[in-house]
């Protein structure tokens, strides 16, 4: 059955970010991803994990200032050097704590740029990510964000993330696939699956509508982990999502439904 990694930005919420690690591992998970680190000096992170016995699985590159409503910069032309910069530093982190994946998003496209600009953009960052990661076996993740949660990503589909995979010909760039965004853009999770499993090497999950744990929507969790396991995926399942309400208290998902479930 799929291996499961918490995922410390959205889940454990009741604790400080840096308590989130013991209590994931008082859980029963081996591994975690989040979403930023750099909020914290690499040690302290690297502290924690070791402290807990936990593997990271991922964690998404600067997206620039979230406050400010920046989600990411990939696409965004006038952005070139500061992203250049963010690779460095995310670079920095992935080494320090032993992470083989970094999500870069590709942004909100700024007002009065073109969907060709953008996407020559996107692509050309991707690329200088991909070439500056290569040499250290890491590997540059893209996923696909409905445009439902966040109007104007440039990143909203499968086939779209399909295409800019194949343009822009990384060997270590790869499509993280969620299942809660892809079933928001398209449905038919479990045909898509199938058709872009070639290129998948992260997923992750929540349910729709609400983004809360399996079984408190109207996606059917059971056959896709089966169908993962058919398929032969070996990654982690991020388990992505928000809790409906506490987090320890609704983790019996993982017993409904995968009752063999991995968290090693």
């Amino acid at each position: 059955m799929p291996k499961l990694a918490a995922n410390l930005s959205t889940m454990f919420t009741e604790v400080a970010f840096l308590d989130r690690f013991a209590a994931a591992r008082e859980s029963g998970f081996d591994a975690v991803e989040f979403q930023f680190p750099y909020a914290f000096i690499p040690a302290q992170l690297s502290e924690r994990l070791e402290r807990a016995r936990l593997h990271l699985v991922m964690h998404n590159m600067p997206p620039g200032d979230w406050d400010a409503g920046d989600r990411g910069m990939a696409c965004d032309p006038d952005r070139i050097d500061e992203f250049q910069d963010s690779v460095e530093l995310a670079l920095e982190y992935a080494v320090a704590l032993g992470v083989r994946q970094l999500h870069c998003m590709a942004g909100i496209v700024p007002p009065g740029v073109s969907h060709d600009k953008a996407r020559a953009t996107y692509l050309a960052n991707l690329k200088f990510a991909a070439n500056k990661l290569h040499p250290r076996a890491i590997r540059v993740l893209i996923e696909p964000i409905n445009s439902h949660d966040l109007p104007g990503y440039f990143l909203s589909g499968s086939q779209q993330a399909a295409a800019i995979i194949a343009d822009c010909g990384a060997p270590n760039l790869f499509l993280q696939y969620d299942i809660y965004h892809l079933p928001r853009m398209e449905g038919g999770v479990a045909e898509s699956l199938r058709a872009l499993f070639p290129l998948i090497r992260h997923v992750q999950l929540a349910d729709v509508p609400g983004r809360h744990e399996p079984g408190s929507g109207g996606i059917d969790f059971a056959p896709l982990f089966a169908l993962l396991d058919e398929l032969g995926y070996d990654g982690w399942v991020g388990c992505e999502y928000f809790p409906a309400n506490d987090t320890v208290g609704g983790l019996g998902w993982r017993e409904r439904l995968l009752p063999h479930a991995r968290r090693s």
